[in-house]
């Protein structure tokens, strides 16, 4: 709420309650809630919420199935987390949100722009959360959101400046920290993509890091196969094999199998008119060999929309050997979506259901894994991010 102080907001939305599916889309101008039951054939939209404020990222808590954060920046107050304690009925600002240590007057520090990505911590860390923000900074909370430190080992690391490009403004409102996966079989490995960076990896909890680029292209840098210096989109770990992670790029999609540190491009198997070049990816939570995409015009001008106006999602099911349209119910032409990282998302459903927004603010579904959409809402502001509050299990 963009008023002259920073109020709760309350709202009729919930999470998934007895097969109810929810889904919790965050806008350049708010946030909405879509709630379904179990069919998940009719549907109800219901917000805004913070109307006015622009909702990076929207993340509901698995390990507690009521606890969930809300990115935002708050117009001329600035960014913030806000955190419900009731799948979403109300919000409450936090006291202390990720913010770098301030400098001496006269010299320059870093700023938080904006709270750009949120993570729950390991299932045995109940109120742990990590946050990546603009500038590339990593943050931790240990109280399930109410307060943040940064994580020292990556925040204030010697390299950091040499990993992130000098903090020039790499994306079109500044560099992005995403993409932050933690092991599900050891809180202190984790993973992270920054935009510009590239992916690296630590195994003390955040202490230290390295990058873990090879086999990775990027084209836009002049040294051939640099250490860092890359452009992740969207980086995933399946759950049920952690040794899998799965990479949407700015240079293509790529797997690695670990203990490998070499990314393959699978992405090289998608039709050469339609290339590999997008924002999302998407993992079937049940089958390490199921992946989505959602692919745009990577072309010499970067239009960043679907190729010739004609949008679609591409699956494989063969962890990227073979790619498949799906395009049935979406439309035929003159439809120039762009997908942000964060506004593809799946339920638990059985078929399982897909969601994806758009920057025209569209939202649309499939509940049989992409073999057909539907249009769920229209009008809303510039989607930025699609999330699950709640689904079959």
């Amino acid at each position: 709420m963009a008023g002259s102080k920073r109020e709760a907001t309350k709202t009729a939305a919930s999470g998934a309650a007895n097969g109810e599916v929810a889904i919790m889309v965050g806008t350049r101008k708010g946030a909405w809630f879509l709630r379904s039951d179990a069919s998940r054939r009719k549907w109800a939209l219901q917000g805004p919420q913070f109307l006015g404020c622009i909702v990076h990222h929207i993340v509901a808590d698995p390990r507690d199935g009521k606890t969930a954060l809300m990115a935002a920046r708050t117009g001329h107050l600035g960014p913030t987390i806000y955190r419900s304690t009731n799948q979403g009925k109300s919000w409450k600002e936090i006291e202390r949100p990720p913010a770098f240590p301030k400098v001496p007057e006269g010299q320059k520090g870093l700023v938080v722009d904006h709270v750009f990505w949120l993570t729950p911590g390991h299932a045995s860390e109940k109120d742990v959360w990590y946050a990546g923000t603009s500038p590339q900074g990593l943050f931790r909370s240990e109280d399930g959101g109410r307060t943040w430190n940064g994580v020292a080992g990556f925040n204030e690391n010697p390299n950091r400046s040499k990993w992130v490009w000098g903090d020039k403004d790499q994306t079109p409102d500044g560099g992005k920290m995403h993409s932050i996966l933690i092991d599900p079989r050891d809180a202190k490995h984790m993973y992270l993509g920054m935009s510009g960076g590239g992916s690296f990896e630590s195994l003390d909890q955040g202490a230290s890091w390295r990058p873990l680029n090879k086999g990775v292209e990027a084209n836009f840098i002049p040294t051939p196969d640099p250490e860092f210096g890359h452009d992740p989109h969207h980086m995933a770990l399946h759950p049920l094999r952690p040794d899998r992670l799965y990479q949407q790029n700015h240079c293509g999609i790529y797997r690695l199998d670990r203990p490998s540190d070499t990314w393959t491009r699978i992405g090289a198997k998608m039709p050469k008119k339609i290339g590999d070049i997008g924002f999302p990816i998407v993992l079937h939570p049940r089958d390490p060999e199921t992946v989505w995409v959602f692919p745009m015009d990577g072309g010499s001008v970067w239009p960043r929309v679907s190729l010739g106006g004609k949008p679609a999602a591409y699956r494989s099911t063969d962890a990227g050997k073979s790619w498949e349209r799906q395009d049935k119910g979406l439309p035929a032409e003159q439809a120039w979506f762009t997908v942000k990282r964060q506004a593809m998302c799946s339920d638990q459903g059985a078929p399982l259901g897909l969601y994806f927004g758009t920057t025209s603010g569209e939202l649309w579904a499939s509940r049989n894994e992409g073999e057909s959409w539907g249009c769920l809402a229209r009008h809303l502001p510039e989607i930025y991010s699609v999330t699950l509050a709640g689904g079959r299990r």
